[in-house]
């Protein structure tokens, strides 16, 4: 085993024990006191992975975070938060900059290895959604020119963020830190009532981008980003993205048309909760969730999901799809829906 694995902490015990406990598991070490000592060392050492406490003087971990992150060629370092601070505010924080994990001292030496086997077994994944990029590419640019070529090397040397079932990307109110690229999975968002109620107002698959509207108008999340199945995603830094929007205008002018047509998708839905049947409305979200897919084959989603995004209850849900199914509009089997009549739906009466 080569990997070598760079500790940043203060506290000289809480390095020696996780020098020992990762020497133990065949893992090369190097130590840093802090980290602005830990920066310095990593063009030096070249690490396949950083532990890094949070509270230190001078350079905290997430000033370390920041700094590798803007770095390109330390940017796609996995990079592990080793923590007392608990707080959920911390652990969303860290996240967002961009770490692959928040390990919580004391240190479980169970729970450190498995983590660091984790992060440095992503290199096939990253191969493959590095693969899936080149293909998003082709979403933005048509040719290959300067702006696609920075665009793909962007992305290429990001760290890419694997996002389990049900976890939270972002939330309403937060900072966008920049749009988000999904690599593989799927990842919904939605908003909340007044009354508690969860309204679904989009979804994203492999090559969509996420946070688009909050980094173009400069604002707030207006929503929050949740994952409807494990999914992977690539972080594009807010700067970097802006310095290419103004140095590109082509870029400008296709992510401003994906601004456009996620406007104009919310647009319908709202009209369609306000004056559609709840017929009209299921069948209408059905069929936007084919095209979204370019597949009359929709993906396993749960009467739950539908209603947030139709708006309307999970019992009326149920009821509507076995109508459909009745009438031979659609066939839905292991959570799977598959749209047997287009043509008819798009034409259910209000």
């Amino acid at each position: 085993m080569n990997e070598c694995i760079l500790i940043i902490d203060d506290d000289d015990l809480m390095r020696a024990i996780t020098t020992k406990v990762l020497t133990q598991a065949g893992y090369a070490t190097v130590q840093a006191n802090n980290g602005k000592t830990g920066v310095a060392l990593i063009s030096q050492v070249k690490p396949d992975l950083i532990l890094c406490d949070i509270m230190m003087p001078g350079l905290d971990g997430y000033d370390v975070l920041q700094k590798l992150s803007n770095n390109k060629e330390t940017a796609s370092i996995p990079f592990i938060f080793l923590t007392s601070k608990n707080d959920p505010l911390d652990f969303r924080k860290g996240m967002q900059l961009g770490a692959d994990d928040y390990i919580i001292k004391p240190v479980n030496s169970t729970e450190l290895i498995s983590s660091v086997i984790c992060r440095l077994n992503k290199n096939e994944a990253r191969r493959i959604s590095f693969n899936r990029t080149m293909h998003s590419m082709d979403i933005l640019t048509n040719n290959p020119q300067g702006e696609e070529i920075e665009l793909k090397a962007l992305i290429a040397s990001r760290k890419i963020r694997q996002v389990k079932k049900k976890q939270v990307l972002y939330f309403d109110g937060d900072q966008p830190t920049g749009i988000y690229l999904v690599l593989d999975g799927c990842i919904k968002t939605t908003k909340l009532s007044d009354d508690g109620r969860e309204f679904m107002t989009g979804l994203y698959k492999a090559d969509n981008y996420l946070g688009v509207k909050a980094l173009l108008l400069n604002e707030i999340y207006k929503e929050s980003a949740v994952a409807v199945e494990d999914a992977t995603v690539c972080l594009l830094p807010k700067d970097t993205v802006l310095s290419l929007l103004a140095r590109y205008p082509s870029i400008s002018q296709q992510f401003l048309r994906l601004l456009s047509n996620d406007i104009a998708e919310k647009e319908d839905q709202m009209l369609e909760l306000a004056y559609n049947s709840v017929r009209k409305r299921l069948a209408q979200t059905l069929l936007r969730l084919s095209k979204k897919l370019n597949d009359f084959l929709l993906l396993k989603i749960s009467r739950e999901e539908l209603a947030g995004m139709a708006g309307m209850a999970m019992e009326t849900v149920s009821r509507t799809l076995t109508d459909f199914i009745e009438e031979g509009l659609i066939e839905k089997k292991s959570g799977h829906i598959t749209i047997l009549e287009p043509n008819r739906l798009e034409r259910i009466k209000n």
